[in-house]
């Protein structure tokens, strides 16, 4: 089987967290040195239980609802303007992943949640990571060379065990070309359905001949 890569392969370990009670300056201050758009807020045994996002930090700064500062009448929208700690300042509950999830399956949470990240945790519930739409993105912006060479050694090689050179493979931004021969009609489709599930191609364009056509 092909390696389809999960949330575990691209997510980010090393996690800039906060504490319910971190004060807000420290938090405006990690934001912006670390550069990231939010940090999930852990509680005492590590396990997430919010998120503090730079939009939550504007609209503290603008002491109203919203980072455009219009007029809102949500309750708790007008206690974020006021807050002074992670704690009040963060959107819960939080939204998580799991590592072993696939791209898709991460990418339909994140548009589904409307968010831009999701603390990853693990089986106790503990935060692992977090993982990013730009990270999830990275998955499919892989080089010609990447595509092709996983195309060669999995899909032709380890996976089929098709003689070395009989398929020609070409890769351009993605679309693949495949040039050459299989051993027999039924394998052609198979080819085909194993690169299109290759991270990163676009489409699959065959021109293979069966060796064998009864």
């Amino acid at each position: 089987m092909l390696h389809r890569r999960t949330v575990g392969d691209v997510m980010t370990e090393e996690v800039i967290t906060l504490r319910p009670d971190t004060p807000f300056q420290e938090i405006a201050s990690l934001l912006d040195a670390n550069d990231i758009a939010a940090a999930p807020v852990i509680d005492d045994e590590g396990a997430p239980v919010g998120v503090v996002s730079a939009s939550d930090v504007l609209r503290h700064e603008t002491g109203m609802p919203d980072p455009q500062g219009q007029d809102g009448n949500d309750e708790r929208a007008w206690g974020k303007a006021r807050a002074r700690t992670a704690g009040a300042l963060m959107s819960s509950p939080v939204f998580t992943a799991r590592a072993d999830w696939t791209i898709p399956r991460a990418a339909r949470e994140l548009r589904r949640r409307h968010v831009k990240q999701l603390p990853v945790v693990g089986d106790h519930g503990l935060l692992t990571g977090i993982v990013s739409r730009s990270d999830l993105l990275n998955v499919f912006i892989r080089s010609d060379v990447e595509i092709r060479g996983e195309i060669e050694r999995d899909v032709l090689g380890r996976i089929l065990g098709l003689e070395e050179g009989s398929v020609a493979v070409e890769v351009q931004e993605g679309a693949v070309t495949l040039r050459g021969h299989v051993p027999e009609p039924r394998l052609v489709p198979v080819v085909v359905g194993l690169c299109q599930g290759v991270d990163g191609v676009v489409a699959v364009d065959a021109h293979l001949v069966a060796a064998r056509t009864d």
